[in-house]
């Protein structure tokens, strides 16, 4: 690869001399109002130009190594600078089957993008941007179809659940599926899409990209089964997928989140940030049970945490028609371990930072709910294991502010639960499944596990990357499979019957809409 990539004879001087191309995006005092996403795209003509900054460097290219999936990123910016749109697409195919997400989502300044040699004299090149244009020009120009087609293999008659339908599970189940294994996916929500369609705002990432994705595998032949929460009464356990299926993934995420253990945080008004970004960012039919879109007009929301759901979620709270959002975080903005662009988009918005803070205790109202919130100010003192400075508490600073609703982004952990339902699978301290860092394989022979069940909340190219070598790993192990049936002369089990919870077409059987307070035309391809 790398060799191929020295035979592109091009001028890197005077490409380098090509000018960033800015990416149109929504102004804040627009998308204040809407949840579109903030970045418009590039079109046909300024994707080629800023493809053509890449100088196709001629040894070991930084960005691809720094691709946890290794994208062949030199050669998609060739081909798309010439025009070669399709190509380009399937340069990024070969490792990836979710490039509208990974061009949209990824922290590409931290991986691809920042370790770009023209970084070096000039600002990178805007590989993601690129990314998710072509994704979207396959998709709007209805070339994915051809493409499946081209890829599936014939039928192998070998089964495979796999359990969630998140970034990790909807990667393994299109790859396996076009291998010609009988592929079903049991996700807990009414709809597939796991962290994705639940998880992430469409000011990042719009729900119809993610429902295009699971349409394409399901006409790669995947089944979804919603509304299943394996390893639980009434559905069906891991030991009963062992029985029914050849293989078994498990990629159910770490949807867990952590807790501050502070007075007042069961009272009303305290949200669980995955819980407040699914009752603003989805229309109600696909709630989880049980949830209620909270009155969020003109109220006063705070929220505590320094990372990437911090972020969503007070720019979520924005867009809903919040009065007032602040911020709270125990350390400095230095420490913040969430992306710059977020904070930058955030204070764009109108969003209020209260860094050094952080509460330790929630107040209720004469009629039970939030009212107020009880904060302390920090210091920072030594750096802890992370490497970044210690927080220490202020003696005497506490301070109350009032505020209407509160939503704690601490992160997430992967359920103990499910392990410990699981007899034989292995975990780490904090509920990570152990596995082959190779393939993917748990302590149970015909068990796989991938994304952050094995990783702890992570990103999602890096559960990408863990269910590729799982799925690689479940198609070996399914072929050696086969053979054995071959040579015994046994007849192999046929794939189940439809299993409870199944809706053919589910990915066709609801339109996604986004929410929008006032609505706005945009400019964009698609």
């Amino acid at each position: 690869m790398f060799e191929i990539t020295a035979t592109r004879h091009i001028d890197r001087r005077e490409h380098l001399l090509i000018p960033r191309v800015p990416v149109p995006k929504q102004p804040p005092e627009q998308r204040i109002f809407n949840f579109h996403e903030v970045y418009l795209g590039y079109n046909e003509e300024t994707v080629k130009i800023e493809a053509a900054r890449c100088i196709q460097c001629p040894v070991e290219q930084a960005c691809l190594t720094a691709c946890p999936v290794h994208n062949d990123i030199p050669l998609a910016m060739w081909h798309t600078a010439r025009g070669e749109f399709y190509e380009g697409y399937l340069a990024f195919r070969k490792n990836s089957t979710m490039s509208e997400v990974c061009g949209r989502v990824c922290p590409q300044e931290k991986l691809c993008q920042g370790s770009c040699v023209v970084g070096a004299y000039e600002p990178p090149v805007y590989i993601g941007k690129v990314e998710f244009f072509l994704a979207d020009w396959m998709r709007i120009h209805g070339k994915m179809d051809s493409v499946l087609d081209s890829e599936r293999k014939p039928p192998t008659g070998r089964t495979v659940a796999i359990v969630g339908s998140g970034p990790a599970g909807l990667h393994a189940a299109e790859i396996l599926a076009l291998k010609g294994h009988h592929v079903d996916v049991y996700e807990r929500h009414p709809k597939p899409g796991g962290l994705l369609m639940y998880g992430i705002p469409d000011f990042k990432l719009e729900k119809d990209k993610v429902q295009g994705i699971t349409e394409r595998c399901e006409h790669a032949g995947v089944r979804f089964i919603c509304n299943t929460t394996v390893n639980t009464p009434g559905n069906p356990y891991v030991e009963d997928l062992l029985y029914e299926y050849d293989a078994v993934l498990v990629a159910i995420g770490a949807e867990i989140p952590a807790t501050m253990g502070t007075e007042g945080e069961d009272l009303p008004g305290v949200w669980k940030s995955l819980d407040f970004l699914i009752s603003l960012n989805l229309q109600e039919e696909m709630f989880p049970p049980g949830l209620e879109r909270p009155d969020i007009e003109g109220k006063t929301v705070m929220v505590v945490g320094g990372g990437d759901t911090s972020s969503d979620c007070v720019r979520s709270a924005v867009r809903a028609g919040a009065g007032r959002v602040i911020l709270s975080y125990r350390r400095s903005e230095k420490e913040m371990p969430g992306r710059e662009e977020d904070r930058g988009f955030a204070k764009e918005e109108g969003v209020e930072y209260e860094f050094l803070t952080q509460p330790v205790r929630f107040i209720p109202g004469p009629d039970g709910r939030l009212a107020q919130v009880e904060l302390r100010r920090m210091k920072l003192g030594e750096p802890d294991k992370s490497g970044r400075r210690r927080p220490v508490p202020i003696e005497g600073s506490e301070f109350i502010t009032d505020v209407d609703i509160m939503v704690l982004a601490l992160g997430f952990w992967p359920d103990e639960k499910f392990a410990k339902a699981t007899p034989g699978m292995e975990t780490k301290r904090w509920g990570e499944i152990k596995v082959d860092p190779e393939t993917g394989m748990t302590s149970r022979i015909g068990l796989w596990a991938a994304g952050d069940a094995v990783n702890g909340a992570d990103l999602v190219v890096t559960a990408m990357a863990g269910a590729r070598k799982a799925a690689d790993s479940i198609h070996e192990y399914l072929l050696t499979l086969s053979k054995e049936y071959e040579e015994l002369g046994v007849e192999p089990p046929k794939p189940p019957e439809a299993p409870a919870g199944l809706e053919p077409g589910c990915a066709q059987s609801f339109i996604v809409t986004t929410p929008a307070r006032k609505p706005v035309k945009l400019d964009r391809m698609g």
